[in-house]
């Protein structure tokens, strides 16, 4: 079974961040070609379910202007309010994907490492929604552990395999370490922008 608010709830009760997203260099780098792997300078509308305390929630509003954040834990949405307080235009909400999903489009969603707590089958219902609620020129980019990890229900290679199968998406990105997978599908294959780069 996926795993329930419940065990976050109590990993955040131990600490306000639980996976060192703060102080480990392996969290702070993965941040930083995350935020460089997105093509577009600026994007209009973020989606970022499974925000825990709000680290890459607070790059991703800089990125954008208007940034939807969503996590299951109630601790972890009250900390993500806090981090993303200098943001007005950047709401975080408490909800489980797929039964809480927002209402609108985005023209990015981000699902950072938190497929592999879901089921299988439910992580297929969120990728059957995903393309569905995204701009004709949107994107959805995933990032997720490789290593085995005791008692979820997946691991991040499959996590990536599932999006492959059943995202009806280009993917346009594909970066492979020892330690994560980082994967873009987009609509949109042109490449990057050049109207946004300055003219020299």
């Amino acid at each position: 079974m996926s795993l329930p608010a419940d065990y976050f709830d109590e990993l955040f009760a131990d600490s306000d961040d639980p996976w060192a997203f703060r102080t480990r260099w392996y969290e702070q780098r993965k941040r930083d070609l995350t935020l460089a792997a997105l093509p577009r300078q600026r994007y209009e509308r973020v989606f970022e379910p499974g925000c825990a305390n709000g680290e890459l929630s607070l790059r991703l509003a800089e990125r954008c202007d208007q940034l939807l954040c969503m996590d299951m834990s109630t601790r972890a949405v009250e900390l993500a309010r806090a981090r993303l307080r200098e943001y007005p235009r950047a709401q975080v909400v408490e909800g489980c994907l797929p039964q809480d999903w927002p209402e609108g489009q985005f023209d990015l969603i981000v699902i950072s490492e938190w497929a592999y707590y879901l089921e299988p089958a439910l992580f297929i219902q969120v990728i059957e929604r995903l393309a569905a609620c995204l701009t004709p020129d949107g994107a959805v980019l995933a990032c997720h552990w490789l290593h085995p990890i005791d008692g979820c229900p997946m691991q991040g290679a499959e996590a990536h395999a599932l999006l492959t199968q059943y995202l009806p998406l280009t993917r346009t990105l594909r970066h492979e370490e020892t330690d994560f997978l980082l994967e873009m599908w987009s609509n949109h294959t042109a490449g990057i922008d050049l109207s946004e780069q300055v003219r020299r």
